[in-house]
């Protein structure tokens, strides 16, 4: 169906500045929704108050408005520039909020002002918990036994239905804020009144504590003609229990077998059109991991934080194409910008792996509560890609600029197994190298599973890092040995470590022996057609995809992860 004509001007809500749970992927997520609708002749106003982000430069809008995102100053924007249509559903929770504001204020009946990609009804149905819940029993959904309340009393009451552990999950807010993992009575009236006091709505889900569940997101599409498509699924590494921007992250999916993966997709595309939602949606289940017992925690009715993963992930532009839908374009007739010959209703093939891993900023705050639960820490994330698991978690982990870039923290070395023990019990951000130093200490994959509730298949690649460290040491200068372990991903640091050399003696042996890396397209499609524009990956194997021109180059080095030194 061809796109509107009865709308000309379209003002695009931004995120507002960097806070934990809200960064750069927005403005990710904005700036090609702007450029998205600006390709289709539509008059762009965009209100963003961030001065750091190419959103707010004054090529990617038609204009931009540098003002604080309040209901006050947004509807001075809509009585001067009198936009036909306002796009919220590219700025976050921020975005979001502000939408039911403004319709609440009455602004946008007054001057006749639409929401484009979810209606209200499907921004409340999705972020208020009550009609949430509700939306799900009539969908046959299951939802973890729950009770919404207002009052702290409320939330003692339900405990005393139910008992202990607990998670208060408050409505409308941003990265979990307010919300959390309760053990006791003074943890739940501390939680709750907290929560309470942070919701816009005054409104908190309690629900029973589901932890140690996986934990799978669907990035799910869809139009107006109903056509709807996952464009990506990915599994948190850690459990439930902890919030999922502060989980290691891997796409596609590794440990669910076809049935699950389906019966997961199912309720997702289920979720996004009884929501009658036109762009993109993040559906967040969590999965027995002994049973096919599943529950829907939540569903963002807009473009998430996860998407801007999703799409790097995949090469799929989700925002991009969810501005299309919004303005009534469908998946089949929108080209996919990245091969240039095939049309958005085709759901993208992976043929590699693909880690999120957070960064966290203690390496700044080094007096802050470095333990992980239901409330968001990190404040930004990088993203690995490899052929296996064990290549792009350690491609992760190097990319993170800190200490322990070989995967190994000589402070935990020194660690007692006990010591070490707890903090598995106990997550905190250096999880990750806590796990490669019991299995160096030689604790096997049961116990520690029992432990983290981490499924047994990320444990056994872990391991698998851990073991090849050991070979390697019983054969220095193997270069098979050495072939074996480029392929799994460990760095020359690594290997030099394990070796006690010099990293230099590394790169020479394994340049003399011609091990050095190719690299490999990320093209929506797993080479199945022609791509126009794709992006690369380094991997060691033997075809390179990567033609290079002989003309002059320039090598552009960015920032990394936004953190306490650099942002976008």
């Amino acid at each position: 169906m061809p796109k509107r004509t009865d709308i000309q001007k379209i003002l695009v809500i931004g995120s507002g500045p960097i806070v934990i749970g809200q960064a750069a992927e927005f403005d990710y997520s904005g700036t090609q929704a702007c450029q998205s609708l600006k390709e289709e002749g539509y008059t762009v106003v965009l209100a963003n108050s961030n001065p750091a982000t190419i959103m707010t430069d004054d090529t990617i809008a038609d204009t931009v408005y540098m003002e604080p995102l309040t209901v006050e100053f947004l509807s001075k924007i809509i009585r001067k520039e009198r936009p036909d249509a306002i796009l919220p559903t590219l700025g976050g929770q921020t975005g979001l909020n502000l939408a039911v504001a403004l319709d609440e204020s009455g602004i946008l009946e007054e001057y006749q002002t639409e929401l484009l990609g979810s209606r209200l009804d499907a921004i409340q149905n999705a972020e208020d918990r009550a009609k949430f819940r509700k939306l799900m029993l009539e969908l046959n959904e299951p939802v973890p036994d729950s009770r919404i309340v207002t009052t702290v009393e409320g939330a003692l009451d339900f405990a005393d239905e139910i008992g202990y552990p607990l998670i208060v999950r408050p409505a409308y807010t941003l990265g979990g804020s307010g919300g959390g993992m309760c053990y006791s009575e003074a943890d739940l009236r501390e939680i709750t009144r907290n929560g309470l006091s942070l919701s816009p709505v005054n409104q908190c889900l309690i629900e029973r504590n589901i932890a140690g569940f996986k934990e799978v997101e669907y990035e799910v599409m869809r139009d107006k003609k109903d056509q709807a498509i996952v464009v990506c699924n990915m599994e948190n590494i850690d459990p439930v229990g902890i919030h999922t921007g502060d989980s290691i992250v891997v796409a596609p999916s590794q440990t669910l077998s076809d049935r699950e993966y389906q019966m997961l997709r199912s309720a997702s595309l289920k979720i996004i059109r009884a929501l009658d939602i036109e762009g993109g949606c993040n559906v967040q289940l969590a999965l027995d991991p002994d049973s096919f017992q599943y529950y829907v925690i939540e569903v963002n009715p807009r473009v998430s934080r996860s998407s801007a993963l999703a799409s790097k992930a995949t090469g799929y532009p989700i925002a991009r194409i969810a501005a299309k839908i919004a303005i009534g374009m469908t998946l089949d007739e929108i080209m996919n910008p990245i091969t240039g010959t095939t049309y958005a209703c085709y759901e993208p093939a992976l043929d590699y792996v693909v880690t999120k891993f957070p960064r966290f900023p203690f390496d700044k705050f080094v007096l802050g509560d470095r333990h992980l639960g239901t409330q968001m820490k990190a404040t930004g994330e990088v993203m690995a890609i490899g052929r296996n698991f064990e290549e792009a978690m350690l491609k992760g982990i190097r990319s993170l600029d800190i200490s322990g870039e070989d995967f190994y923290l000589p402070k935990l070395a020194e660690d007692s197994l006990e010591t070490l023990k707890e903090r598995l019990v106990k997550a905190d951000d250096e999880r990750i190298y806590v796990l490669a130093e019991v299995f160096r200490k030689g604790m096997d994959i049961e116990e520690i599973f029992h432990l983290t509730k981490i499924d047994r298949i990320f444990l056994e690649k872990i391991k698998n890092v851990i073991n090849l460290e050991k070979k390697l040491a019983d054969y220095p200068h193997d270069l098979e040995m050495l072939r074996e372990a480029k392929e799994i991903g460990l760095s020359d640091t690594q290997i030099a470590r394990v070796w006690n050399v010099e990293i230099d003696e590394v790169y020479y042996v394994r340049k003399d022996a011609g091990l050095i890396p190719v690299y490999k397209m990320v093209d929506t499609c797993a080479a199945e057609f022609e791509s126009e524009t794709p992006y690369f990956y380094s991997t060691y194997e033997e075809e390179n995809e990567s033609v290079v021109s002989d003309r002059k180059k320039v090598l552009v080095i960015g920032s990394g992860a936004n953190s306490n030194r650099s942002g976008y």
